[in-house]
């Protein structure tokens, strides 16, 4: 084994995932209201949306959770977010490099592969996109589970726990008050209510939004060309700097996100059971119970019905519920992911050198 003097897709790789878990981590407690806002379904009336405003739902947890509930789901998150941009950034350095690869093959010898257009830097993204969509989209569903937990407007106040307590009182329904929201507990109920293919809830909008990465990574690299050929800058292997960085990935992922958003919050809402509750409200019958068997006559609802009841219920505004928390929280770790990207890269290299020369000890 030969002394690693630059990255493999391992290392990109793992330079992605490093840097992901960081900026997810930063504005984790953002990730919580967002995900809460786009699961919630309400009513087109002026005091449902005041409930479901970032500082109001943040005021909320704070009283009804104190300053864990911030910090639901963390772990299976974090997970989630290392396992994802792992296989996506290894998915896409391994692919791009091959087709960069193919092109220079073909041309004459000495001469450099021109550079990739818009159109195939998204078609790469994209096959990327699903392939780590299919490997990983279970830990997302638990850790999606986790961060709702029961449905929002049927979480116990701490103060109602208090008053039942003071008066001897015990909800009837405590069976289902008190539940199991480890990351296996989590994944029994899944199966448990949707068998095991309930792990892989919301697979098809996945499949859809791969589109979502797939923009903001080829916007970044077709703008990051167009900057750096600007400057005169001939090696396409160049860096921007931080800022720039920054500047570019905020704007490539803020266009990526307004796009995709309506799939976004269905795919939400199929995992986190809003899209049951909404159809057993329609149908006048009562929400499926935890921990039992859902839809015995028939499938998960889909993400185009889910988009299909919100538009009736609120509208072509009921679609973007909740975007301005999703649009600041992937704006900020998109930003940060690609402004500290150079420096987990250097990272990245350095823990190889360091299991290179680990290796070489033992040898």
């Amino acid at each position: 084994m030969s002394k690693p003097t630059q990255l493999t897709p391992f290392g990109y790789a793992l330079a992605g995932a490093l840097g992901a878990c960081f900026s997810n981590a930063v504005v984790y407690p953002l990730d919580i209201v967002k995900t809460r806002i786009q699961a919630t379904t309400v009513d087109s009336n002026e005091s449902d949306k005041e409930k479901l405003s970032v500082i109001g739902v943040l005021l909320r947890i704070l009283k009804e959770e104190g300053i864990s509930g911030y910090y639901r789901g963390f772990l299976a998150t974090m997970l989630n977010t290392f396992s994802m941009q792992y296989a996506y950034f290894f998915f896409y350095s391994f692919v791009r490099t091959s087709y960069i690869k193919r092109l220079a093959a073909r041309r004459p010898a000495g001469s450099t592969a021109p550079p990739l257009s818009t159109a195939a830097e998204l078609a790469l993204g994209a096959v990327a996109g699903a392939l780590a969509q299919i490997f990983t989209i279970p830990v997302a569903v638990i850790a999606t589970r986790q961060q709702i937990g029961r449905p929002f407007d049927r979480r116990p106040s701490k103060a109602k726990k208090i008053a039942d307590a003071e008066k001897g009182e015990k909800a009837e329904d405590e069976a289902e008050e008190e539940y199991d929201d480890s990351f296996l507990g989590v994944a029994k109920e899944i199966i448990a209510e949707e068998g095991v293919t309930g792990l892989w809830l919301g697979l098809k909008p996945g499949l859809v939004l791969t589109v979502n990465p797939a923009i903001t990574y080829g916007l970044y690299e077709r703008v990051k060309s167009v900057m750096l050929l600007a400057k005169g800058e001939t090696n396409m292997n160049a860096k921007l700097s931080p800022w720039m960085a920054f500047t570019v990935g905020a704007l490539s992922k803020s266009l990526a996100t307004v796009v995709t958003y309506p799939y976004i919050m269905a795919k939400v809402r199929i995992q986190a059971r809003s899209a049951d509750l909404e159809e057993a409200q329609e149908e006048h019958v009562p929400p499926p119970p935890h921990n039992k068997p859902h839809h015995k006559t028939g499938h998960h609802v889909g993400a185009l019905t889910v988009l299909a009841r919100t538009w009736r219920r609120n509208g072509f505004v009921g679609w973007y519920q909740g975007m301005g928390a999703q649009l600041i929280k992937a704006v900020i770790t998109q930003a940060l992911l690609f402004m500290s990207k150079d420096q987990f890269e250097h990272w990245a290299l350095a823990i190889m050198l360091l299991f290179y020369r680990l290796r070489r000890v033992k040898a």
